[in-house]
């Protein structure tokens, strides 16, 4: 198979072979069931490493454009499997429907039909942890206590004022003054990061991340038009000091971090790049918008200031969330801001969705109140404490050549494969092996960047079930090599 390929083009060449495979599949000039020719045919024909032919099939694969027959190699695939796209179906819809060409966010994994017996680690927390009795307990009380009035609107302004209140005294105890009056309920964090967004930037912005970042933040900045720009990270968080480069060059409108426990990274801010950060954010005029989705979650090593706590003049806007800790159906955040941008976020939340639900409201107050959240968070802290050491000693003894940081609290291992592995070109070995995990390029700005890596959830399985849960993803290495 003949692929014209620019060597001298910007462009990556795993993605040239995959947009000239993606145009002649989807115009029919590969037939559906026509095989593919192999990766290290295809590669020596032409003059290219094969890790660039199994990314771009692998690509093509979450993609739904082929499929691949153990055994037999990779075909088109028959036309039921195929996704239609957006530009060869919207011909027939009104103008204002073409216009709107939403930027694709990155690819899901391919489908396969469920393993049987499936070691997930992707998710938050394990969901046999979730205190489903003790907050039915407190739904009970709320539906005593007030009867009907639980399922009224309720306040639209900021949120329910009791829990306003108790989250501001659970702020205070992790260094975080701050008042009532400046927190706003919103559902679940992503909201907040929306809200945020939409009160300071306009499309075309840009928006500083740590590279890489959290993947739904970054489909959220892709959706609004924003331009993303990333700064690495290394073992202490965003390396700041090679910020004021880019704040001078791009002269962004946000800077977003998630300082603790980042993720998918694990890694934490150091205190001294959190001071330097805020120093950069004043001289530079930039709004710092704080994620702190797990804090605290730490098993090791001494609690750090959130950056919004080292800040007096209101530079930060910080983001939290119920939902990763206690249950993600609950879909309760939070965010703290001082100012006046802090009366247009409540008012963009009002107009947005009116309120987040008043029962859930009331019923997270009753429950976080009584001390139980306290107490489940030492409980779950000593739960993935353990969970995270079986998995570094899974890894150590079933993945040697792979490199990993080994995070001092949060949710997530991060992991960087062997020989320029990608993990997109794995993920098909490992699904059939019954293990699935998330692939490290859906959280960089660029669908280029991480192939090597990805993200394992140590949280979610029980120790046994993470040994195993490793070994397989041994095995599918050792098939894929």
């Amino acid at each position: 198979m003949h692929i014209p390929l620019d060597r001298d083009s910007s462009i990556p060449l795993y993605q040239q072979v995959q947009d000239y495979l993606r145009n002649h599949i989807q115009t029919g000039q590969l037939a559906p069931n026509m095989r593919l020719p192999a990766t290290r045919r295809l590669a020596k024909d032409l003059g290219v490493s094969r890790i660039t032919i199994q990314n771009a099939y692998a690509n093509l694969e979450s993609e739904g454009l082929i499929t691949n027959r153990e055994g037999s190699g990779s075909y088109v695939a028959p036309p039921v499997m195929m996704k239609t796209p957006v530009s060869q179906s919207s011909s027939s819809l009104p103008l204002w429907q073409q216009d709107l060409q939403i930027k694709t966010s990155k690819a899901q994994p391919p489908s396969h039909s469920p393993h049987p017996d499936l070691i997930s680690f992707t998710g938050v927390g394990d969901p046999n942890q979730f205190p489903l009795k003790d907050f039915h307990k407190s739904i009970r009380a709320i539906f005593q206590q007030k009867g009907i009035e639980a399922l009224a609107y309720g306040d639209f302004g900021a949120g329910y004022l009791p829990l306003r209140q108790t989250i501001s005294h659970i702020l205070a105890s992790q260094g975080i003054q701050t008042h009532p009056e400046n927190v706003l309920i919103t559902t679940g964090s992503q909201q907040a990061i929306a809200l945020v967004c939409q009160i300071l930037l306009n499309p075309g912005d840009v928006v500083l991340v740590e590279k890489p970042t959290y993947n739904m933040a970054l489909d959220l900045f892709r959706t609004l038009d924003l331009k993303i720009v990333g700064v690495p990270v290394d073992k202490d968080g965003m390396q700041v000091d090679r910020l004021e480069p880019l704040l001078q060059q791009h002269h962004p409108k946000l800077l977003y971090t998630i300082p603790n426990f980042q993720n998918p990274s694990g890694m934490c801010l150091s205190r001294e790049r959190r001071r330097q950060l805020l120093t950069l954010a004043e001289r530079y005029n930039v709004p710092i918008l704080e994620d702190d989705f797990v804090g605290d979650l730490r098993y090791n090593g001494r609690s750090l200031p959130a950056i919004k706590a080292l800040d007096p003049d209101g530079r930060v806007i910080y983001v939290g969330t119920f939902s990763k800790m206690l249950m993600p159906g609950l879909r309760v955040g939070y965010l703290v801001a001082d100012g006046p941008v802090f009366d247009r976020l409540v008012k963009l939340k009002q107009v947005s969705d009116l309120t987040t639900s008043p029962l859930i409201q009331h019923t997270l107050n009753e429950y976080v109140s009584v001390g139980r959240y306290q107490a489940h968070l030492r409980r779950s802290v000593r739960l993935y404490h353990k969970r995270r050491d079986a998995m570094i000693t899974a890894i150590e003894k079933h993945l040697p050549d792979v490199d990993i940081m080994s995070p001092q609290g949060g949710l997530f291992i991060w992991l960087r494969l062997p020989n320029s592995l990608s993990a997109l070109a794995l993920l098909p070995f490992a699904s059939k092996e019954g293990v699935a995990y998330a692939p490290g390029s859906w959280f960089f700005p660029e669908s280029s960047e991480g192939l090597s890596f990805l993200r394992l959830n140590f949280a979610v399985q029980t120790p046994e079930a993470i040994e195993e849960g490793i070994q397989r993803l041994g095995r599918a290495m050792a098939q894929w090599d």
